[in-house]
């Protein structure tokens, strides 16, 4: 081992919802959303040392005392199986940049945890067996996942220690980051691997039932240690990612250190917390006509109510262009209230080539078969935006997104005052800023609807008189007895979320 530790660092971030109506291509990876474009080289550490993401934090914690060499970071927004094509492309990319390297000290890679490639369950697995193979045995391997993370037995076998997000809102990902190079200096350090302990929970959790501002996610987060102690470096806790059918789909409990006896003893103490929390977890939901009746009776401006369209998430796959929420908004004569953000490319363009100001009729959203039919109405086109913009929450702190063009729209109707958020790249709604591109500003409404099942709570819930979980159609199902499985490993439990 060289004085200054030389460190390949990469990241490829996916989840997939195999349940969802598409997949994701190269292309989906190569171009800017919510996230950079794919970046290469030495650009990874201009981009994203600034950024509040798990890379950015390992970057930060490491630059110091270790030299970098940085191949591809790539991410594409959750969908339906990544394609073989972009899997391998993107793997090769990779691979190829750790064979070359020439010296190596160690491997850090910025992951999700729920990719799923047309010909491999286990994307994350199959990454580093391919990893493993240039490799060898003993180069020691890090990464950091998503909270969701369906944790496999091969992950944790072929890498030398993970680092989990400990929150729901993810708002500790730079900490994420910086646990995960502490462990890697650890191991290094240490100079032989860790003992490890690997325990898979035979339930499944809905991911609306997943948040950790409540119980019993709440306690069970705040319980994890801290800090290394008598022999055990971490413990974590990974909730699963339900719309993921594979036979390792579920929550984990993954504990590293160097006394066996204490590692066994510490994860078994966490499993058996989570095992008892099954009951507990719960994700309360409301049909659209009653969410909205509810919030046109007691949502005030300024201190808005803010109906969560959780099963249209397109963080977790959905197709953000459902429209069973916005039809009861109008039905229920919601006034100062606005809907985003709904993907339709169509209607983006025809905002844009009507202008501000033009009454027209459009038919929005719905064309994924998950609503009876699209939503019919005549509009005025408010606001158009070239979709190119800074957000300032607690999870895009500082992030410049791209949504392609973006445009506000009023729907025209006697009964209700209904503003709509339109973009052109599928996003979720989990910052304010994606509003006020298009004018729009959250704490002047009396109602907002995010399609977001957790994330927003971070930026909206500050500014929320009340916060409600509808359950409108969406391919991010929160009910996981409605869904049939055929991928699961035998005996697995489906909590019925609410």
């Amino acid at each position: 081992m060289t004085a200054r530790p030389r460190i390949a660092i990469a990241g490829l971030q996916h989840e997939t919802n195999t349940f969802a109506p598409f997949g994701a291509s190269y292309g989906d990876f190569v171009r800017a959303d919510g996230w950079p474009e794919m970046t290469t080289g030495d650009a990874i550490l201009d981009v994203f040392s600034p950024l509040a993401i798990p890379i950015g934090g390992f970057i930060r914690a490491a630059r110091d005392t270790c030299d970098f060499l940085p191949l591809v970071w790539a991410s594409a927004e959750p969908c339906g199986f990544v394609t073989d094509d972009a899997f391998d492309r993107m793997s090769t990319m990779i691979c190829e940049g750790i064979a070359q390297a020439g010296g190596l000290d160690a491997v850090y890679l910025d992951l999700h945890g729920a990719m799923v490639v047309e010909s491999h369950e286990d994307g994350e697995g199959e990454l580093l067996r391919r990893i493993r193979a240039i490799t060898g045995p003993d180069l020691p391997i890090v990464a950091s996942l998503d909270l969701h993370a369906n944790v496999t037995a091969a992950m944790v076998e072929l890498s030398d220690a993970i680092a989990l997000y400990r929150t729901y809102p993810h708002i500790d990902m730079v900490e994420t980051g910086q646990r995960t190079y502490a462990l890697l200096r650890q191991r290094i350090q240490h100079g032989k691997p860790f003992l490890k302990a690997f325990r898979k929970a035979p339930f499944l959790v809905p991911l609306a039932a997943q948040c950790t501002d409540l119980e019993p996610c709440r306690g069970l987060y705040a319980g994890l240690p801290g800090t290394p102690a008598g022999g055990v470096l971490n413990v974590d806790l990974a909730m699963g990612f339900p719309p993921a059918d594979i036979a390792e789909c579920g929550p984990a409990i993954v504990a590293y250190g160097t006394g066996e006896a204490a590692v066994t003893a510490a994860a078994d103490e966490h499993f058996g917390r989570l095992l008892a929390a099954e009951s507990v977890f719960e994700a309360p939901m409301v049909s659209p006509a009653a969410a909205a009746g509810y919030a046109a009776l007691h949502g005030r401006k300024g201190t808005p109510i803010v109906l969560a369209d959780v099963q249209d998430n397109p963080g977790a796959g959905g197709t953000s262009d459902t429209v069973g929420l916005l039809r009861a908004m109008v039905d229920a004569g919601l006034r100062d209230s606005a809907l985003g953000l709904l993907w339709d490319p169509e209607t983006a363009q025809a905002a844009h080539d009507a202008g501000v100001g033009a009454e027209i009729d459009l038919v929005i959203g719905g064309r994924f078969g998950y609503d009876p039919e699209p939503f019919a109405a005549t509009v005025r086109v408010e606001a158009l935006s070239n979709g190119t913009f800074t957000c300032h929450g607690a999870i895009l702190g500082g992030v410049t997104v791209s949504l392609g063009l973006m445009a506000r729209l009023r729907i025209l109707d006697e009964r209700s005052d209904v503003q709509v958020a339109v973009c052109s790249i599928r996003y979720q709604c989990l910052d304010q800023g994606l509003l006020r591109a298009v004018g729009i500003e959250p704490s002047e409404q009396a109602v907002i609807a995010v399609k977001s099942t957790i994330h927003f709570r971070a930026d909206f819930e500050p500014i929320a008189q009340e916060i409600i979980m509808v359950e409108a159609p969406g391919a991010n199902f929160c009910r996981n007895d409605q869904v049939v499985y055929k991928n699961l490993r035998p005996g697995v439990r489906l909590s019925q979320g609410g």
